[in-house]
Protein backbone atom coordinates (compact mmCIF):
# COMPACT_ATOMS: atom_id res chain seq x y z
CA UNK A 1 0.00 0.00 0.00
CA UNK A 2 1.23 3.48 -0.90
CA UNK A 3 1.29 5.81 2.05
CA UNK A 4 -0.87 8.93 2.06
CA UNK A 5 2.02 11.40 1.78
CA UNK A 6 3.59 9.94 -1.40
CA UNK A 7 0.12 9.50 -2.87
CA UNK A 8 -0.72 13.15 -2.18
CA UNK A 9 2.55 14.23 -3.74
CA UNK A 10 1.81 12.18 -6.85
CA UNK A 11 -1.67 13.69 -7.20
CA UNK A 12 -0.24 17.19 -6.73
CA UNK A 13 2.43 16.57 -9.39
CA UNK A 14 -0.20 15.31 -11.83
CA UNK A 15 -2.37 18.37 -11.18
CA UNK A 16 0.56 20.70 -11.76
CA UNK A 17 1.48 18.92 -14.99
CA UNK A 18 -2.13 19.15 -16.14
CA UNK A 19 -2.27 22.89 -15.36
CA UNK A 20 0.98 23.54 -17.23
CA UNK A 21 -0.25 21.55 -20.22
CA UNK A 22 -3.52 23.47 -20.21
CA UNK A 23 -1.77 26.84 -20.03
CA UNK A 24 0.74 26.17 -22.81
CA UNK A 25 -1.33 24.10 -25.27
CA UNK A 26 -2.24 26.23 -28.33
CA UNK A 27 -5.93 26.93 -28.88
CA UNK A 28 -7.07 25.54 -32.23
CA UNK A 29 -9.38 28.53 -32.71
CA UNK A 30 -6.45 30.91 -32.30
CA UNK A 31 -4.28 28.92 -34.70
CA UNK A 32 -7.02 29.11 -37.33
CA UNK A 33 -6.96 32.92 -37.16
CA UNK A 34 -3.20 33.48 -37.18
CA UNK A 35 -1.71 35.22 -40.20
CA UNK A 36 0.29 32.89 -42.46
CA UNK A 37 1.61 35.22 -45.17
CA UNK A 38 2.64 38.83 -45.64
CA UNK A 39 1.15 41.71 -43.69
CA UNK A 40 -2.07 39.86 -42.98
CA UNK A 41 -4.25 41.56 -45.58
CA UNK A 42 -6.00 39.36 -48.12
CA UNK A 43 -5.19 41.50 -51.15
CA UNK A 44 -1.66 42.80 -51.56
CA UNK A 45 0.84 43.32 -54.36
CA UNK A 46 3.23 45.81 -55.88
CA UNK A 47 0.93 48.59 -56.99
CA UNK A 48 3.82 50.55 -58.52
CA UNK A 49 4.49 47.77 -61.05
CA UNK A 50 0.81 47.26 -61.86
CA UNK A 51 -2.03 48.54 -59.72
CA UNK A 52 -4.38 45.96 -58.25
CA UNK A 53 -7.94 46.41 -57.08
CA UNK A 54 -9.04 45.92 -53.50
CA UNK A 55 -12.13 46.33 -51.33
CA UNK A 56 -13.60 49.81 -51.61
CA UNK A 57 -11.99 50.58 -54.99
CA UNK A 58 -14.12 51.33 -58.05
CA UNK A 59 -13.90 49.24 -61.22
CA UNK A 60 -14.71 51.06 -64.48
CA UNK A 61 -15.39 48.78 -67.47
CA UNK A 62 -15.86 49.78 -71.10
CA UNK A 63 -16.03 47.85 -74.37
CA UNK A 64 -15.36 49.19 -77.85
CA UNK A 65 -17.99 47.05 -79.58
CA UNK A 66 -20.68 47.08 -76.89
CA UNK A 67 -20.34 50.55 -75.34
CA UNK A 68 -23.82 50.51 -73.80
CA UNK A 69 -24.31 46.87 -72.84
CA UNK A 70 -20.97 46.32 -71.12
CA UNK A 71 -20.23 49.72 -69.64
CA UNK A 72 -20.18 49.55 -65.86
CA UNK A 73 -18.84 51.45 -62.86
CA UNK A 74 -18.99 49.29 -59.76
CA UNK A 75 -17.51 49.46 -56.28
CA UNK A 76 -15.78 46.35 -54.95
CA UNK A 77 -17.90 45.05 -52.07
CA UNK A 78 -16.67 43.67 -48.75
CA UNK A 79 -16.63 40.12 -50.16
CA UNK A 80 -14.31 41.19 -52.99
CA UNK A 81 -16.94 41.03 -55.76
CA UNK A 82 -18.56 43.41 -58.24
CA UNK A 83 -21.94 42.98 -59.91
CA UNK A 84 -21.58 43.15 -63.72
CA UNK A 85 -24.05 42.98 -66.63
CA UNK A 86 -24.86 39.51 -67.98
CA UNK A 87 -22.44 37.58 -65.74
CA UNK A 88 -23.54 38.77 -62.28
CA UNK A 89 -21.22 38.80 -59.27
CA UNK A 90 -17.53 38.39 -60.13
CA UNK A 91 -14.67 38.15 -57.63
CA UNK A 92 -12.02 40.70 -58.61
CA UNK A 93 -10.30 41.77 -55.35
CA UNK A 94 -6.52 41.37 -55.53
CA UNK A 95 -6.42 41.22 -59.33
CA UNK A 96 -4.48 43.61 -61.55
CA UNK A 97 -5.98 45.55 -64.45
CA UNK A 98 -4.55 43.11 -67.01
CA UNK A 99 -5.86 40.09 -65.09
CA UNK A 100 -9.36 41.58 -64.86
CA UNK A 101 -9.45 42.39 -68.57
CA UNK A 102 -8.37 38.85 -69.46
CA UNK A 103 -10.94 37.30 -67.11
CA UNK A 104 -13.79 39.46 -68.46
CA UNK A 105 -12.86 38.62 -72.05
CA UNK A 106 -13.22 34.92 -71.19
CA UNK A 107 -16.50 35.38 -69.31
CA UNK A 108 -18.14 37.57 -71.96
CA UNK A 109 -16.94 35.55 -74.98
CA UNK A 110 -19.97 33.17 -74.92
CA UNK A 111 -22.31 36.19 -75.17
CA UNK A 112 -20.55 38.37 -77.76
CA UNK A 113 -18.61 37.60 -80.93
CA UNK A 114 -16.54 40.78 -80.84
CA UNK A 115 -15.00 42.05 -77.60
CA UNK A 116 -12.51 44.74 -76.69
CA UNK A 117 -12.83 45.12 -72.93
CA UNK A 118 -10.92 47.88 -71.14
CA UNK A 119 -10.65 48.25 -67.39
CA UNK A 120 -9.73 51.21 -65.20
CA UNK A 121 -9.16 51.05 -61.44
CA UNK A 122 -10.09 54.01 -59.27
CA UNK A 123 -8.54 53.61 -55.84
CA UNK A 124 -10.79 55.22 -53.25
CA UNK A 125 -8.63 54.81 -50.16
CA UNK A 126 -5.28 54.32 -51.87
CA UNK A 127 -2.28 52.35 -50.65
CA UNK A 128 -0.52 53.02 -47.34
CA UNK A 129 2.69 52.85 -45.33
CA UNK A 130 3.39 53.68 -41.67
CA UNK A 131 5.84 55.91 -39.78
CA UNK A 132 6.53 55.76 -36.03
CA UNK A 133 9.14 56.88 -33.55
CA UNK A 134 10.82 60.24 -33.00
CA UNK A 135 8.74 62.16 -35.55
CA UNK A 136 6.08 64.83 -35.26
CA UNK A 137 3.63 63.12 -37.59
CA UNK A 138 3.19 59.44 -36.77
CA UNK A 139 0.81 56.85 -38.15
CA UNK A 140 -0.72 55.75 -41.43
CA UNK A 141 0.37 57.60 -44.57
CA UNK A 142 -0.94 57.51 -48.13
CA UNK A 143 1.51 55.97 -50.59
CA UNK A 144 1.16 57.98 -53.78
CA UNK A 145 4.01 56.15 -55.52
CA UNK A 146 7.72 56.66 -56.22
CA UNK A 147 8.39 57.56 -52.57
CA UNK A 148 11.90 57.24 -51.12
CA UNK A 149 12.88 56.63 -47.51
CA UNK A 150 14.36 60.13 -47.29
CA UNK A 151 11.10 61.72 -48.42
CA UNK A 152 9.00 59.58 -46.07
CA UNK A 153 11.14 60.46 -43.03
CA UNK A 154 11.34 64.17 -43.86
CA UNK A 155 7.58 64.39 -44.45
CA UNK A 156 7.02 62.91 -40.99
CA UNK A 157 9.26 65.70 -39.53
CA UNK A 158 11.91 63.99 -37.37
CA UNK A 159 12.65 65.59 -33.99
CA UNK A 160 15.85 67.67 -34.17
CA UNK A 161 16.94 66.67 -30.66
CA UNK A 162 15.79 63.05 -30.19
CA UNK A 163 15.63 61.42 -33.66
CA UNK A 164 18.50 59.03 -34.50
CA UNK A 165 18.61 59.36 -38.29
CA UNK A 166 21.63 57.09 -38.46
CA UNK A 167 19.60 54.01 -37.42
CA UNK A 168 16.29 54.37 -39.28
CA UNK A 169 14.58 51.00 -39.73
CA UNK A 170 12.39 49.87 -42.62
CA UNK A 171 10.31 46.85 -41.62
CA UNK A 172 8.49 44.62 -44.11
CA UNK A 173 6.38 42.34 -41.91
CA UNK A 174 5.89 38.65 -42.56
CA UNK A 175 5.03 35.79 -40.16
CA UNK A 176 7.82 33.57 -41.49
CA UNK A 177 10.49 35.80 -43.00
CA UNK A 178 10.17 39.45 -41.89
CA UNK A 179 12.68 41.84 -43.43
CA UNK A 180 14.20 44.52 -41.19
CA UNK A 181 16.63 46.94 -42.83
CA UNK A 182 18.60 49.64 -41.01
CA UNK A 183 19.66 52.73 -42.97
CA UNK A 184 21.73 55.83 -42.25
CA UNK A 185 19.43 58.61 -43.41
CA UNK A 186 21.66 61.17 -41.70
CA UNK A 187 24.46 60.31 -44.15
CA UNK A 188 22.35 61.82 -46.91
CA UNK A 189 22.36 65.14 -45.05
CA UNK A 190 26.04 65.06 -44.14
CA UNK A 191 27.59 63.63 -47.31
CA UNK A 192 24.83 63.44 -49.92
CA UNK A 193 25.21 59.65 -50.08
CA UNK A 194 21.93 58.30 -51.47
CA UNK A 195 23.04 54.65 -51.64
CA UNK A 196 20.54 53.60 -49.02
CA UNK A 197 17.71 55.89 -50.10
CA UNK A 198 15.49 52.89 -50.80
CA UNK A 199 12.02 52.99 -52.27
CA UNK A 200 9.16 52.75 -49.79
CA UNK A 201 6.71 49.98 -50.58
CA UNK A 202 3.10 49.52 -49.61
CA UNK A 203 2.59 48.48 -45.94
CA UNK A 204 6.21 49.24 -45.00
CA UNK A 205 6.75 50.30 -41.39
CA UNK A 206 9.36 53.05 -40.95
CA UNK A 207 10.71 53.47 -37.42
CA UNK A 208 12.88 56.43 -36.41
CA UNK A 209 14.52 55.44 -33.09
CA UNK A 210 15.62 57.83 -30.33
CA UNK A 211 19.24 58.79 -29.82
CA UNK A 212 21.21 57.30 -26.93
CA UNK A 213 20.77 60.46 -24.85
CA UNK A 214 17.03 60.46 -25.56
CA UNK A 215 16.80 56.82 -24.45
CA UNK A 216 18.56 57.71 -21.18
CA UNK A 217 16.15 60.61 -20.70
CA UNK A 218 13.14 58.38 -21.33
CA UNK A 219 14.52 55.80 -18.88
CA UNK A 220 14.98 58.41 -16.15
CA UNK A 221 11.52 59.79 -16.86
CA UNK A 222 10.05 56.29 -16.46
CA UNK A 223 11.87 55.82 -13.15
CA UNK A 224 10.60 59.16 -11.86
CA UNK A 225 7.06 58.60 -13.10
CA UNK A 226 5.71 57.27 -9.75
CA UNK A 227 7.30 60.22 -7.91
CA UNK A 228 5.76 62.64 -10.41
CA UNK A 229 2.36 61.03 -9.90
CA UNK A 230 2.64 61.37 -6.12
CA UNK A 231 3.77 65.00 -6.36
CA UNK A 232 1.01 65.73 -8.86
CA UNK A 233 -1.54 64.19 -6.49
CA UNK A 234 -0.24 66.25 -3.57
CA UNK A 235 -0.30 69.39 -5.69
CA UNK A 236 -3.91 68.71 -6.70
CA UNK A 237 -4.86 68.09 -3.06
CA UNK A 238 -3.24 71.34 -1.92
CA UNK A 239 -4.93 73.24 -4.73
CA UNK A 240 -8.29 71.73 -3.78
CA UNK A 241 -7.82 72.73 -0.11
CA UNK A 242 -6.93 76.25 -1.16
CA UNK A 243 -10.03 76.44 -3.36
CA UNK A 244 -12.21 75.22 -0.48
CA UNK A 245 -10.62 77.76 1.87
CA UNK A 246 -11.10 80.55 -0.68
CA UNK A 247 -14.76 79.60 -1.17
CA UNK A 248 -15.28 79.58 2.61
CA UNK A 249 -13.63 82.98 2.99
CA UNK A 250 -15.75 84.45 0.19
CA UNK A 251 -18.92 83.05 1.72
CA UNK A 252 -18.08 84.57 5.13
CA UNK A 253 -17.26 87.89 3.44
CA UNK A 254 -20.57 88.01 1.58
CA UNK A 255 -22.44 86.96 4.70
CA UNK A 256 -20.84 89.69 6.80
CA UNK A 257 -21.36 92.29 4.07
CA UNK A 258 -25.04 91.43 3.62
CA UNK A 259 -25.85 91.31 7.33
CA UNK A 260 -24.04 94.50 8.41
CA UNK A 261 -26.48 97.22 9.55
CA UNK A 262 -29.49 94.90 9.41
CA UNK A 263 -31.56 94.96 12.68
Amino acid sequence: MMSLVPRARLVLALLLAFCVACSTAPDKRILQNLNTAGFGKSYTGNAEEENYITIGDVLVITDTYQPEELSATERVEIDGTVLLPEIGAVNVAGMTRTEIESMLMDKYSPYYDLLDVHVRIQSSAGKFYFVYGEVSSEGKKILEGDLTLWEAVMEAVPDDETANLGRVRVIRPDPRDPLIMTFDVGQMIEAGDSTFNVKVRELDIIYVPPTMLAQVGYFINTLLFPVKMVLSGLSDAVRTLRDIETIGTNQRYFYNTNTTGVF
